[in-house]
């Protein structure tokens, strides 16, 4: 088993384990039949947080999904969806996500993305918004999650955070990085978020 395929199969088995059926609509889209393709390594400032990740990240199979993917981490394809200019400078070097399977990620697949989401201390994600209804579940550190015009609310690893298709949405960490895995669905998966200033 390759360590792409490994991944996606830590990937798959936390989203089986979430509370309740949330996850099963994007489930539904995982592909049965796994095709590869080459992706070609990037980094991002962010990842200098990665090593606290691991450190911070609670036992059992979130810990094991974080040393994966961070074992993996020099192969992956850090990516930013806004660039200078459009956001602040700070923010950007404290940001960065990596797809592991859709669209442009090492696993191929047409009507799902999964990937992972890292936020250093101390930022705000600001509201925006996207046509692809989203999942996350945060995997080590704590943050503070916004839906619409609600409050920020903390989530702990483990949590799940549900956002329907164009909901506004952000996110604030305090002093510890956040790493978080996403999945996408549905109309939109390869249009970028658009920020809600």
């Amino acid at each position: 088993m390759s360590a792409w395929d490994a991944l996606a199969r830590s990937a798959r088995l936390l989203a089986e384990s979430t509370p309740g059926d949330v996850a099963a609509p994007f489930l539904a889209e995982w592909p049965v039949a796994i095709t590869h393709r080459d992706v070609a390594p990037a980094t991002l400032p962010v990842l200098r947080w990665l090593p606290d990740i691991v450190s911070r990240a609670p036992a059992g199979s979130l810990q094991e999904l974080v040393r994966q993917l961070c074992a993996a981490s020099d192969h992956c394809r850090w990516r930013q969806t806004y660039r200078p200019g459009e956001i602040a400078a700070s923010f950007l070097e404290r940001y960065g996500w990596c797809e592991l399977l859709g669209s442009s990620g090492p696993i191929c697949c047409d009507s799902l993305l999964c990937g992972f989401l890292l936020l250093g201390p101390d930022t705000l994600y600001p509201s925006h918004s996207h046509r692809a209804e989203e999942l996350y579940v945060p995997l080590s550190g704590a943050a503070a999650w916004q839906r619409g015009a609600g409050p920020f609310v903390e989530r702990e690893p483990g949590a799940t955070i549900l956002h329907r298709s164009m909901e506004p949405h952000a996110t604030r960490t305090g002093s510890a990085p956040l790493l978080a895995m996403y999945l996408w669905r549905g109309p939109g998966l390869s249009a970028r978020a658009q920020l809600r200033v």
